[in-house]
Order: structure tokens, then C-alpha cells, then sequence
């Protein structure tokens, strides 16, 4: 499956070390083992290590818990048969917001590990979140007894547009101090393995159809609404990245063209009416402290009526973009994620209403609108599955 950037290995810090030059040559044995079981001659040709190499490097995979082997023939002859245990090769999924970071810990079958959450600081800079990153991913394989080695890749969530041409953040990134960098190569270099990155909201549509409840759908939109709106595409099987990769703005439909000035420099975007951000400020007025996105959930469970009104009107907006993007590419499910799922029909029925008033009839009725049911993890399993779908390992 095509990813937006993908990395190339990265190269040790201490490249002429015997611990750098093992560290390699387990990542290449493991790279073999992810499509099965070889036996170690068979490693051995494939990897161009001697047979000695492969022993050695096999006996402290095995101590380490990386591996399991037992013994077979192959061509009439003894072998040994290498097989990689369940933790034995792990993806990193890290979901880089606004607001927070969140990394994930995921074996190949599909399988959480640990994950951790942590704040970071409104406006934080790209190297402040590389820097948050390292350790937290460091400290939950330690507490996890994850050898490095046995990292395939991180996958990456970035809440902004991505241009495939550079790998840079571009214009319109929730976070404007991220835009320019070059994040592939800047967490390559601090994660020190493969890197592969994604716009979150991508990322979120790839969780749907890999660890959520919908895998066989071929025509899906995973819809984000948080600071931002966003949406990631799967259309005929596959993610839509279009020409340069800046696919799923649809926080910057026009909904009222007298509205209020985005931050895009256009006036009346559905961010303008529908974003958490939006809600805070109308819902805040008066309030002494800070609101969040979890305020707005519980005040409207609770029936406060100034928050159902807010939530009822924003889902109308929303309803309304769906509808006309829905006449374009008729998909088969539209599922809406963010930290405000947890609202469920409060938030889905008027933006049902809204599809179904804007939309071709036909194309209101047949398609399916549903909650996200991965909550607030659905970008960081999204990058998970990135790593491996790079690596061939399509589903559980």
C-alpha cells in the first residue's frame, strides 16, 4: 500500500562499533523473518552473512525473546528453523497533536503492546515534540522489555498537510511552527530506524480499515474533528493522496462566504463554524477557566443546553461538507473521529441531517455514517499499521 513519505534505513550513530555493526545485522535477520519462519542457512544467503554470523546473532536474538527455534531438515539435511516471536517485531505509532503525543507499542499481529499519552504545550515547536518522542517511546520499551532491535519502523501523525514532493509540513498545518520542516529526516535521525509520515487524519482512515471495524470496505472517509478538520480517503482499496499529496482539506469548504476570516485567509470555513477550537470560544464566553474538548463532551451528555445548541449546529456544517463531498466520490462509509466521539449521536444526528439535505438523494441514503470506535488511539494505530504495511504485514 503507497504511503505519503517513506523512509531509508537509518544509520548507526556509531557505524564502525561491533554493538552498531550487530544492531544492523539483526535488523537485516529480522527484516527476512517478517514474511515467515527460514531456517539459518536460508537467512544466510539471504542476508550475505557468513553461517557463524547468523548462529551467534540467532543465540541472543533467542535470549533476548526476539526468537524461537526448532529443529528441521531442509534438502535431507538438519537445520535450524528461525522464527520470530510475537514481540519479536514491534511498530511504533506516534500521533503528534496540537496539544498532545501519543505512541503506541504494536505487535505483527495487530496487537497493542503499551501505549502513553502526555501534554505538550500550545504552540510547541517540531524539535520540542521529536524531543517528548524519544523518551517516551524509549521508556515504554524498557518497562515493556522491548529490545531496540526488534523495532520495524515509526509511523508518524502530523495534524497538517504533508507535501509528497519535499516530505516538508506545509501551509495549513494546525501547527504553523511546524511548517517547512523536514519531519521525515528529523525523526529518522532521533528515532534512528525507519520513519514513515502521514497526515493524521490519512492516518486515522488507514486505523479504520486495518485495526477497526471496517476492513472490508473499499470506499471509506475518516473525518477529524478537533482544532482542525480533516479528512483521510481510502477510495477503490487504497489511500488518495492526489498530485502533491494535499488531499482531505475539507476544514476549508466554504460554508458561509461572509463568515469569519480562516486562518487559510478565506472566510466562512467549516473550521471557522465546526472546530473544537470554534465551540471553546463561543461556549468560554464568560467562563473563567479554559474550556476543553472533554468539557464540551460532558456538558452536552449532560444536557447543558448552550453546548447541545453549539454541538447541534456545528454537526449541521459538517453535515453540509459531507454531503457535497459525498456527491463526489459516493462512499460507502464516512466515519467521524476526535475527541468529540465520544458525543456519539448527540454529534452524528445532525450531521446526518445535514448529509441527507445536501447530498443526491440516493447518495444520502446508501451511505453509512458511524463514530469512530478506536477513540482517540485511531491516529497513532494508523501510523502502526503504516510501518506494517511497508513491511508487507497487511492485516491480523
Amino acid at each position: 500500500m503507497p504511503a505519503t513519505q517513506r523512509s531509508t534505513k537509518s544509520h548507526p550513530r556509531k557505524p564502525g562499533s561491533q554493538s552498531a555493526l550487530r544492531h544492523l545485522n539483526q535488523q537485516r535477520i529480522i527484516e527476512c523473518l517478517l514474511s515467515g519462519p527460514s531456517t539459518q542457512a536460508e537467512l544466510s544467503r539471504q542476508t550475505g552473512l557468513s553461517t557463524a554470523t547468523i548462529s551467534n546473532i540467532v543465540k541472543i536474538m533467542q535470549d533476548a525473546g526476539l526468537v524461537s527455534t526448532e529443529p528441521t531438515t531442509s534438502s535431507g539435511r538438519r537445520a535450524t528453523n528461525v522464527r520470530l516471536n510475537s514481540n519479536g517485531a514491534v511498530a511504533v505509532g506516534i500521533d503528534f497533536g496540537r496539544r498532545h503525543l501519543r505512541v503506541v507499542l504494536a505487535s505483527l499481529g495487530y496487537h497493542v503492546i503499551a501505549e502513553d499519552y502526555m501534554e505538550l504545550p500550545l504552540g510547541h515547536q517540531a524539535e520540542e515534540g521529536i524531543a517528548a518522542a524519544v523518551p517516551l517511546l524509549d521508556r515504554l520499551l524498557r518497562e515493556n522489555g522491548i529490545d531496540r532491535t526488534a523495532v520495524v519502523g515509526a509511523g508518524a501523525g502530523i495534524p497538517g498537510p504533508i507535501d509528497r514532493r519535499t516530505g516538508t509540513v506545509a501551509q495549513g498545518a494546525i501547527l504553523p511552527e511546524w511548517v517547512g520542516i523536514d519531519i521525515l529526516h528529523r525523526l529518522e535521525e532521533a528515532l534512528n530506524c525507519p520513519v514513515f509520515v502521514d497526515n493524521d487524519a490519512n492516518l486515522g482512515a488507514l486505523s479504520e480499515v486495518t485495526w477497526g471495524p471496517h476492513s472490508g470496505v473499499s470506499n471509506l472517509m475518516f473525518l477529524k474533528i478537533g482544532s482542525g478538520i480533516g479528512a483521510g480517503l481510502i477510495l477503490n482499496g487504497l489511500p488518495y493522496y492526489g498530485n502533491v499529496g494535499i488531499t482531505g482539506e475539507i476544514g476549508h469548504a466554504t460554508i458561509h462566504e461572509h463568515g469569519l476570516v480562516c486562518r487559510c485567509g478565506n472566510r466562512g470555513c467549516l473550521e471557522t463554524i465546526a472546530s473544537t477550537t470554534t465551540m471553546i470560544e463561543l461556549l468560554g464566553r464568560g467562563q473563567e477557566k479554559l474550556l476543553t474538548p472533554q468539557d464540551i463532551v460532558r456538558n452536552c451528555l449532560a444536557g447543558d443546553s448552550a453546548t447541545q445548541r453549539v454541538v447541534d449546529d456545528a454537526g449541521l456544517a459538517v453535515g453540509r461538507a459531507l454531503g457535497n463531498v459525498s456527491n463526489l466520490i459516493n462512499p460507502e462509509v464516512i466515519v467521524v473521529g476526535g475527541p468529540l466521539a465520544g458525543l456519539g449521536d448527540l454529534l452524528l444526528d445532525p450531521i446526518r441531517r445535514g448529509l441527507v439535505r445536501h447530498a443526491v438523494p440516493v447518495v444520502g441514503e446508501t451511505t453509512h455514517l458511524a463514530m469512530s470506535s478506536l477513540g482517540a488511539r485511531a491516529e497513532a494505530l494508523g501510523a502502526a499499521a503504516l510501518v506494517f504495511q511497508h513491511a508487507g504485514i497487511t492485516g491480523r
